[in-house]
């Protein structure tokens, strides 16, 4: 695999990459016994750590909260969908289906998918020093840059609520589309006044849609 050699990977277990790309479709479709999801949990839990670790470092003065939400940032599924885009990743995924069944939010979803099992396998092929230096390569310069990937207004509605002392509730107002390709509408009530509503493809994306328009129209300036 020219993916290996791209990353300096020798492999130990060969294996373990072909898994790292193997989506369920297609291991269904070819009679397979396995897909990437138990490395991608491994990979979630390595890069998680990882990144911590180098944000705990970095940040001696972030409480633990604002460490959160800083981590968050660089492994939220739009961030993750950027590395595995520009890294090339997403063009060695193995799956099988049709337009009618694999939806374009789903190809998304896997493309994130798979940049956490592939650092699973590198982790259990290669060792944690290994995977801190692959990370390190990818995801600290967007950290030293401060790369925005993602915006939490849901968070910031919160801390405006607790600090005006008035009730923020989400309510929904709409489910359409098919059970894998659903689409929600959240309206964001404040003091039972609505003052957005928000569109996602699941109800955290809606409701952080519908937040981001509270904070428009609140004039709450991000931070």
């Amino acid at each position: 695999m020219n993916l290996l050699e791209k990353f300096n990977i020798l492999p130990k277990d060969r294996h373990l990459y072909d898994v790292a790309f193997t989506h369920g479709s297609y291991g269904t479709k070819h009679g397979l016994d396995y897909t990437y999801e138990r490395l991608e949990f491994l990979g979630d839990s390595v890069l998680n750590m990882i990144v911590s670790e180098y944000l705990y470092k970095q940040y001696p003065d972030y409480e633990e909260g604002k460490l959160t939400k800083l981590r968050a940032n660089y492994v939220c599924q739009t961030a993750l969908i950027y590395y595995s885009h520009e890294l090339g990743l997403d063009k060695h995924i193995k799956i099988y289906g049709d337009d009618s069944k694999i939806t374009e939010n789903e190809v998304l979803s896997i493309t994130a998918d798979v940049f956490e099992s592939f650092l699973g396998a590198i982790f259990l092929d290669q060792g944690i020093e290994f995977a801190k230096d692959y990370i390190s390569k990818i995801i600290f310069p967007y950290i030293d840059a401060k790369k925005v990937f993602f915006f939490d207004y849901k968070s910031v509605i919160k801390e405006y609520g607790d600090a005006q002392e008035v009730d923020i509730e989400y309510k929904i107002i709409d489910e359409c589309g098919v059970p894998h390709n659903k689409t929600f509408i959240i309206s964001i009530l404040i003091d039972g006044k609505e003052m957005g509503v928000g569109k996602g493809k699941n109800k955290k994306e809606a409701e952080q849609a519908a937040s981001k328009q509270a904070m428009k129209k609140l004039k709450i300036q991000k931070y």
